[in-house]
């Protein structure tokens, strides 16, 4: 039986693992959390991400290694990358990591990006927000994430405060964008280089942590575009698995935020909304398989969970919405779960989510 590595063992290791078991595949995970998410469906190496000790174990027990989030140490990746196979490669982890890196990327794919500037100091950003116009976004360039790490800078009277929270160096400043809504551009590239793609998503988020996806958004215009956008970082990084690519709407057109090179928060309706989920193509990406369709069966939603899942939500009946539960433990902020519905239009769908909305008004921490 082909053996899976997993770097990271939360929720999203827990659905590549549940998506696995049904591929006839076996999992082992690194992390070095007590009980996590995906030990539900593999045993668990209880080391730091970076532990040489550990991913030597983890590459002993495996064929294939592969990672669940971004914040992965690219050392790491590289270490083992010398005598295992891993899946995506190091390189998209740098781009990832590092937002200035990331936004040069996308400039030299003919991607267009908000007007960005490298911020070490007060100073600069100043020179920045005459540049690009306030308001202003100041972000850390690294392990920002749910929206951390990052300040709106509304007036100049408060750029001295913003550098200093954000610790002052190493930042990036972007242009404010007055967008329309925001899309996300899922896909799939194997080994052999076979890409699909996902129908468009139409993310809201809420206090910068992602609330609800709907599925496909109503983007039919813009889906060639943004194909090609996802198409091109697959080429370039000579990628392997799932990579989402976050976009602005405007009406100027699509303007990239960043890109995630693993499985995505937005693209977990295709577990029941589509015919081929994105945890199973990653998987047979990295196993260079064929991929499996993406094509949708139906009009597909996802709310997220965040803080507490209300009593009532642990036994909706299928027709009213499929509950994911993580197994973790309740605290403000944690994404505990999502709820897909899956529904004949795009009307019974947004019913759908609104109705489940409802149910859970009040109890989100």
């Amino acid at each position: 039986m082909t053996r899976i590595g997993i770097i990271g063992a939360g929720q999203l290791g827990q659905m590549l693992g549940f998506a696995g078991q049904k591929m006839g595949l076996d999992f082992v995970f690194l992390d070095p959390a007590d009980n996590p998410p995906a030990a539900a469906v593999g045993p668990v190496l209880n080391y730091a991400f970076d532990s040489e000790q550990g991913l030597a174990e983890l590459a002993s027990m495996t064929d294939v290694i592969t990672y669940e989030f971004e914040n992965v140490p690219v050392a790491a990746i590289e270490q083992i990358a010398c005598s295992s196979v891993v899946y995506p490669p190091a390189k998209a982890l740098q781009y990832a990591q590092d937002r200035m890196a990331e936004k040069t990327l996308f400039e030299s794919l003919a991607i267009p990006v908000p007007g960005f500037r490298p911020i070490d100091s007060a100073e600069q950003l100043r020179l920045a927000a005459k540049e690009l116009g306030l308001p202003i976004v100041l972000k850390t360039r690294r392990l920002g994430y749910d929206g951390k790490g990052q300040i709106v800078v509304r007036v100049e009277a408060d750029i001295e405060t913003a550098c200093t929270e954000l610790g002052g160096k190493d930042l990036i400043a972007e242009q404010w964008v007055p967008f329309e809504r925001e899309i996300s551009a899922i896909g799939a590239r194997s080994v052999s280089g076979e890409i699909v793609h996902y129908p468009l998503t139409t993310n809201v988020h809420d206090n910068g942590i992602l609330h609800e996806s709907r599925a496909p958004a109503e983007a039919a215009e813009l889906e060639e575009t943004a194909r090609s956008y996802l198409a091109a970082l697959l080429e370039r990084l000579d990628y392997v698995g799932v990579l989402a690519l976050e976009l602005f709407v405007t009406a100027d057109g699509l303007l990239a935020n960043e890109f995630a090179p693993r499985v995505h928060n937005s693209g977990h309706w295709t577990i029941e909304g589509a015919n081929t989920s994105q945890f199973e193509n990653h998987l047979r990406a990295i196993l260079d398989q064929p991929l499996g369709d993406a094509g949708m069966r139906g009009f597909a939603g996802m709310l997220n969970l965040i803080g507490t899942i209300p009593d009532d939500c642990t036994s909706l009946p299928p027709a009213q919405g499929f509950l994911h539960d993580y197994g973790k433990a309740p605290r403000p902020g944690r994404k505990l779960g999502h709820i897909t519905v899956v529904e004949d239009s795009a009307a019974e769908r947004d019913a759908a989510l609104q109705h489940l909305s409802g149910r859970l008004s009040g109890s989100q921490d």
